[in-house]
This record gives structure tokens, sequence and C-alpha cells, in this order.
């Protein structure tokens, strides 16, 4: 019988685990603030056993830092004190949907849904707030002010006197930025899939580090492409300098080597390019350039014409193909030397070869996936002319993404930056079109919305608000314009402190006057599905799976898809109700201490599991 942490996972703890299993000899032991024994890293040791020459202090290297750096990792590695709770009344079509709403900070968001989502998230979006040098609403408890900013970064001395021209402090900006974007991509990575992917919007600002952050965190042979998206097409004569209108799409996989784009439909555009002037009986086709760049000496050869011109190619290349190869090309008709049979060779590429679409371009015109003005519009026809977010992105081009990104059925889109709710949007519209069974994880911070504003008029108080009614609005009108039997609901849950008490993790700062008040270690505020959602996040199960709930004999009893979790919460349960419990073979079995009369109780739990059920992985809280 083990007791559970509910805490979220110790990120730091598990790389430690994984370094050991490679280099054992490089751990060693510390202490934590409460004298705890815990393991920790010899860097020196560990930067030997990586290094073919002898180690001696600190070498200058290609790398990406700033102040707040370490910092930053720390963060994005501690484990949170945090669950959290359903709120069953803003859902939509609880008991059945797979869909994910949730409220709150997403770095924490993502840190408590890393055991249950670990490698199964296919494809993630966000379009988090772009710098502008303002401060921000992720307010991250190491967020460093000018002061110390100056200091680390050497712009200052010792008394704090400015040591550089006061437009260094542009770095701090920076630094806050790249901060806070760093510690939620590297939770998130841990997120994907073998096969996933992720699209990251961004602007001219802060494209350049976003770039060399995520090939920090994903690696730089994960980049698959930049994406320039036409987000406007009038032109601002009042920019000082040039008209910006374009932003930035950036995309990296997981692991390039498992990615598998998937090819988009072709146009009738596109299909248009292809001719059949020698009345090839393969249909139509369209010529290809039959030389390259990579110069190899056994593939620069001379090449006959029909008409007897020799023709060798450019100075520079060769052809793309050996000799051999180019000889059955030419006898198999797949060789176009022009009308009069003495033009440079072409290769012939034949339309009916190439049905299974086309490769993605990184050049997205706004009459392809729309553009910032069409996403505004959109939002205006759902909220009776009322747009409420400033440049909201267009469904379409979301749908683009998230097709390229080869979602197929069960398959989880997630965007923890989640503003607007498009994505939902678009992944329903997506559902509807094709019964493609994607599913959707929003995450947002309660942002309030500012009181002047259009939107607090017509009664929404927080960003979350506006991002859930787009959702049941959008959800309507694709069911009323398609009638799709699809997933149009949606479960919401929003972050809190977690449901024990804080002497659960701090018996040492208990003090007499304390004592009555562990009557329980469970906050008095919290009910059985509170307990059950943050007992699901520690065992790693999935927060869309179907819950049920049961009296047996008085007792509240809880169920999880199926018999995959039994939990039982009440005081003092009978040992008829465990009998029952037990003879349905759950996978795991929760109950709390309290649940258990005694020691002797507790020990008869055990056994009759034993007898009736095995293989049940028996917890308490």
């Amino acid at each position: 019988m083990r007791n559970l942490t509910m805490k979220s996972a110790n990120l730091t703890q598990a790389n430690i685990g994984k370094i050991a299993a490679l280099f054992p000899n490089v751990i060693t032991e510390t202490r934590d603030a409460k004298g705890n024994l815990k393991l920790a890293v010899d860097f020196d040791l560990l930067r030997q056993e990586l290094s073919e020459d002898l180690v001696d202090g600190d070498k200058e290297r290609y790398q990406l830092t700033w102040p707040g750096k370490k910092q930053a990792i720390v963060n994005a590695n501690a484990p949170i004190d945090k669950t959290l709770r359903p709120v069953k009344e803003e859902s939509v079509d609880w008991d059945r949907t797979q869909n994910l709403y949730i409220e709150g900070d997403n770095l924490e968001v993502l840190k408590l849904l890393q055991e249950s989502y670990l490698n199964k998230v296919k494809c993630i979006y966000i379009d988090p707030p772009y710098n502008t040098g303002n401060d921000f609403i992720y307010k991250d408890d190491f967020r460093a002010s000018a002061k110390e900013y100056l200091a680390e970064s050497g712009q200052a001395d010792e008394e704090g006197n400015r040591l550089v021209p006061n437009p260094a402090t542009y770095g701090r900006f920076h630094s806050d930025w790249i901060t806070m974007m760093y510690a939620r991509l590297k939770v998130a990575r841990n997120l994907l899939s073998p096969d996933g992917v992720i699209f990251i919007s961004i602007d001219d600002y802060e494209a350049h580090n976003m770039r060399k952050l995520c090939d920090e965190i994903f690696g730089p042979g994960n980049f698959v492409a930049t994406i320039v998206w036409q987000r406007a097409f009038s032109p601002k004569n009042d920019s000082k300098f040039f008209s910006t209108n374009h932003d930035y799409i950036l995309v990296y996989a997981r692991s390039i080597d498992r990615f598998n784009i998937r090819k988009l439909p072709r146009t009738e555009a596109s299909n248009s390019r292809y001719k059949n002037p020698d009345n090839d009986p393969r249909g139509p086709w369209m010529s290809d350039n039959m030389t390259v760049k990579t110069f190899t000496e056994n593939y620069y050869y001379p090449i006959t014409t029909p008409s007897g011109k020799v023709i060798y190619p450019t100075k520079g290349r060769c052809w793309f193909t050996s000799r051999e190869n180019m000889q059955k090309l030419i006898d198999d008709n797949r060789v176009w030397f022009g009308e009069n049979g003495d033009n440079t060779p072409r290769l012939k590429r034949f339309l009916s070869e190439v049905q299974d679409g086309m490769v993605p371009l990184t050049v997205w015109l706004h009459d392809e996936v729309g553009h910032n003005q069409e996403g505004r519009q959109e939002l205006k026809r759902l909220f009776d002319d009322n747009a409420y977010f400033d440049g909201p992105k267009p469904t379409r081009l979301l749908k683009k993404l998230i097709r390229i990104a080869n979602c197929r059925p069960g398959d989880i889109i997630v965007d923890f930056f989640s503003g607007s709710a498009t994505v939902a949007d678009a992944v329903m519209q997506l559902n509807a079109e094709d019964g493609g069974g994607r599913r959707y994880i929003l995450v947002q911070l309660q942002e309030a919305v500012d009181e002047k504003s259009d939107a607090f008029k017509a009664g929404y108080r927080t960003i979350c608000d506006i991002g859930k009614e787009r959702i049941r609005r959008a959800a309507g009108k694709i069911r009323k314009e398609t009638g799709a039997d699809i997933d149009y609901g949606f479960r919401v849950f929003r972050i809190d402190s977690s449901n024990m008490k804080e002497v659960y993790y701090t018996p040492d700062q208990l003090h007499q006057g304390d004592l009555l008040d562990l009557a329980s270690n469970i906050k008095e505020d919290r009910n059985g599905e509170d307990l059950l959602v943050q007992v699901m996040l520690e065992l790693g199960l999935d927060l869309s799976l179907p819950m049920e709930t049961k009296q047996l004999e008085g007792k509240t009893v809880h169920y999880v898809a199926g018999n995959a979790l039994i939990a039982c919460f009440d005081r003092d349960v009978t040992e008829s109700v465990i009998r029952r419990i037990a003879e349905e073979q759950p996978l795991r079995v929760v109950f709390r201490d309290r649940s258990f009369e005694n020691d002797s109780a507790r020990i008869n739990v055990e056994e009759w599991f034993k007898m009736l059920s095995p293989n049940t992985e028996i917890q308490v809280l």
C-alpha cells in the first residue's frame, strides 16, 4: 500500500535519475532546505565525462544565455503544490466530452499535466504575448528588476551606477520575455509525442530570440521551417520605415526523424500547370530541372538530344542521376527535349503520380489562410458584432497548421496561450468536415477584462469567460450549419491550491496549537471529485476519461473508466464495501487514511485485495 504525494512531478530529480543511469559516478548527495538528503549532480565530473580533453574551468562556447536563465531552469523543474478542480457548471457535456479548457497560469498547468499527457500530444500551437517592452501578465517569481539585471549582466558597478547608456535597459525586456517563454516551452516539450510538432506564432521583435530558444529546447536538428504569414494586406502609411504585414510561425518537431508532415490537397490552380504537349498516354505533366549543385564527377556527362545536339550541364552543376539511369528515363519517355527536340533535357513529372498532395510552402498569403481582420470578423459574427480581441488568428490559418501536423482521430492539440480559443473553433470545424475526432486542451490565465471595455459591459469578467463562450457559440454555429455528429463539449478545470493541508507536506513546522486542525489532512472546502482529479493527475490518467459516482452502502465511490481507478474518500469504510470494491478487480484503488478505523482494518484491506484482486495497486492519501 503506497501513499500518494499529491504533488506535481519533481522534474529535477527525474532528470538526475536519467543521468545516474548513464554516469553513476557523477551522482552525489546534498541536503534540501529542510535538511533532508537528496540526490545531486557533480557537474565538474559530468563535464569531464562528456569531454575528451581535460576540463579546467569555464570555456567560451556558442550558447544562448541571459540574466535569469539558471533560475528559469530551476523554476521549470521545481514541483508545485497545486491541483486542478473540476468546474462542472461551466462545462458542456461533461460526461461525454474529451476536450479540456483549463483556467490558470500555463506554467503551473503544464506541470500538472506532465504525468497524464507525457508524450501524448500530437500538436501544440501557441500565440504567446508579443514582447512590446511592457510588463507581462505572466509575472513569474524569478523576473529580474532593472537594477538586478544591470548588476548581473555587468552593466552597473557595485554601487548601482550605470556603466552603459540607457538604451541597454531594453535587454531587461528581452530577458524577462525569454525567461517567461523558456520555462513554459521546456515543460511543454515533455508533452509532445515522438512524432509531435509545435507551431509558435511570433513577430519580428523576438523571432530571432525565439528561434535560438527553440534550438536549445528542441534541438537545432528538429527545426522544420519558418512560415511567413501575410497577416495584413493594406499598407499603413503612417509607418516610419516599412509597413509590416507579416508574422512568423516557427515549426519544430519533437523528433525530426519521426515527424511525418501531411501534404496539402491539390488545388485546381496547381493542377492547371500540368499540360500534355506530346500527348503522353500517362496524362498531363510538367517539366523539372535535371541538374543539381552538388557536383559529382560521374554525374557530369554529355547527353545527345533527338536532333543530334550534344548538351552538358551548366558550369558547376551535374546531372541528378547516373548515365545508366538517365538512359532508362529517356527510353521511358520521361525526358522532354522541347518541341523541336534540341532543348536542354527536363524531367517529366506526371500529375497522375503526385495526386497524394502538395508539400506546403513557407509563404502563406492571406487569400489562402486568412488575415487578422478575418479573424476579427469571425469573432464579431459570433458575438453579435463585437470582437472583444485585437488581432485574433483566423480559423483558416489554424486549420491548415493542424492538417499539416497530420493529426488523426483521437490526437490531442494543445494551446496554452488560448486567448480567444481559435484552436477549439478550428478543431471543431475540421472534425465536422472530415469526422476526424481530434481533441483539444486549452489553457488560459484568468486575466481580468478591462472594466471600461465592451466585453466587461457585456458581462464578461475574464479572458476565460470570453474564450469559453466563443467555444459554445462556435459549436452551435457548426452544429447548425453542418449537422455533424462530433464532440461539441469541453470539461472546465481551474487551477487551485492543493486539496491537502500544508501540514500534509511540512509536519516539522507543526505547533501544539495546530493539533485541532489535524483531524483531517484534507481541506474542508474540497469534495470527493476534487480529490479524484488530483489523484488522476498523480497517477497519470487522462482527465477526459469517463467518471462515475455510485453509492455503496451509504459510502460514495468514484469510478474512472470503469475499473481503471476506483476511489473512496469517505471515513470508516466498512469491510463489506471494501470487499465489493475488490470484487470489481480495479487496476488501481485509492482510499483516504481516515477510511480505515485503525491499523488492523488497514491490514485487512490488503488481505482482501490479495485474495479477491491480487493485481490491484492500492494507494492511500
